[in-house]
């Protein structure tokens, strides 16, 4: 069963790519009647399907409906069938609180999967401690968060950034001494930059070896700042971009490295937003070589990630269709809040919420993902080389699962904090003082 909502747009991207590619219809609503709605288990889905985010989050949104389908197949949960309720919160982040307050309190859902940006996590957060609902987050995030009522099976900065960090400084990775940490302003990128400057000066490099820089969304105008990097990476020292861009910015960015004759061999750039979904239909001359840094690559060869590939593309019929991290990242929320709803043997918040803490899931490339404490999960970290089909090779590897960081080890006001929801029933408990409610 499905029942979608439709909203216009009214904000611009964050972390989507090209507005022009997101011309994608939004399907029409589908209504249970009362007597089938008491039958069966609604789930929450609050993924933008209009404006420019619609791009990466229709994806997300027809993971989930795919994941109930597969379900449904099985006999549902608890003996109910799941039925989606979906709504559009049209790349607005004000518009995301209210579609949610809708879910929770008018259409009765009993788990949410949804938001892309942190700029709308951050908007809905309010909501679900309010009304004591669940949300999943599958998106890679800056950390420095752990609430009650969210799960995030995104990657923290210890299961994406910090990696790839250590990926360059290895010999593998080409002995980088010179950093450029080059961001979209807002909150997602500063953070995680703020860790990683942090992060390098407590690994021996000097200020003078980083350069930091912000751009506005949608920036068009790079040959000034690539000519800066550039020159920043003539020094003699081998030098590498970090890239937290997010947007359709990459395009004329990675465009004007080629213009200046930058290659990825040259001063190569570790990408934390770019993937699959994005790079299909482009031109990929320009990012041949270049990096990205995720938990999960469509490339991955394994039995599980096959057989999910192939369902997936029989759902979509869409032999193409590509799969991606917080895809993936969705898939293991899922699974997770099923068998969570079988132990507790109920959908009761309370009682789920208490559940998931130790529960584990297989991922798609060959191993076994847990909820931990700080509702955060143990995820493989994998560094991959773009291909001309879109696709990347994995050239680094993690020996094994990371478990997330809810509180980064590298900033003064968060080393000294933990999460635990299961001992200390806290989100951010200052070790020091000895106290829940942060660095106070």
């Amino acid at each position: 069963m499905l029942h979608i909502v439709k909203s216009a747009a009214r904000r611009p991207n964050v972390r989507g790519w090209l507005s022009a590619a997101a011309g994608l219809a939004v399907v029409a609503t589908v209504a249970a009647s009362p007597a089938a709605a008491q039958d069966t288990i609604k789930v929450g889905v609050l993924h933008s399907l209009s404006g420019t985010m619609a791009i990466s989050e229709t994806t997300l949104k027809d993971t989930v409906l795919f994941m109930i389908d597969e379900q449904n197949k099985k006999g549902g949960v608890l003996g109910k069938k799941l039925e989606a309720v979906v709504v559009d919160p049209a790349s607005n982040w004000p518009l995301f609180a209210e579609k949610a307050r809708e879910l929770i309190s008018k259409d009765k859902v009993q788990v949410v999967f949804g938001c892309w940006t942190s700029v709308s996590r951050k908007s809905v957060l309010p909501v679900f401690k309010e009304l004591n609902s669940i949300l999943f987050y599958p998106v890679q995030y800056e950390g420095e968060e752990s609430e009650r009522n969210v799960f995030y099976t995104g990657a923290a900065p210890n299961q994406q950034a910090i990696p790839a960090v250590d990926y360059l400084m290895s010999k593998d990775g080409g002995s980088v001494k010179r950093w450029v940490l080059a961001g979209t302003d807002y909150v997602y990128p500063r953070t995680t930059n703020r860790i990683l400057e942090a992060y390098l000066k407590s690994k021996g490099v000097a200020e003078a070896d980083i350069m930091i820089n912000y751009t506005p969304f949608g920036h068009s105008d790079w040959q000034t700042i690539v000519s800066d990097i550039k020159k920043f990476g003539s020094a003699g020292k081998k030098t590498a971009v970090v890239s937290t861009i997010n947007g359709d910015a990459n395009v004329p960015f990675y465009k004007e490295l080629g213009n200046q004759g930058i290659k990825a061999t040259d001063i190569p750039v570790v990408a934390f937003s770019v993937g699959e979904e994005e790079l299909a239909g482009l031109d990929t001359k320009p990012l041949l070589g270049h990096l990205a840094a995720w938990n999960y690559f469509q490339s991955i060869k394994d039995p599980a990630n096959a057989e999910f590939i192939k369902k997936w593309q029989a759902f979509t019929k869409n032999p193409k269709r590509t799969t991606n991290d917080p895809m993936e990242a969705t898939v293991i929320g899922f699974n997770m809040w099923v068998k969570a709803v079988e132990k507790a043997k109920t959908t009761d918040t309370d009682k789920v919420i208490a559940a998931l803490p130790g529960i584990e899931a297989p991922n798609l490339t060959g191993g076994m993902s847990k909820m931990l404490p700080n509702h955060h999960i143990t995820k493989p970290v994998f560094v991959g080389e773009i291909r001309a089909d879109g696709q990347f090779d994995v050239v680094w590897k993690t020996k094994g699962l990371v478990p997330g960081d809810a509180w980064t080890d590298f900033l003064p006001g968060s080393k000294d904090l933990e999460a635990d929801w299961v001992d200390l029933k806290c989100g951010n408990y200052n070790k020091v003082t000895k106290k829940c409610g942060g660095a106070s």
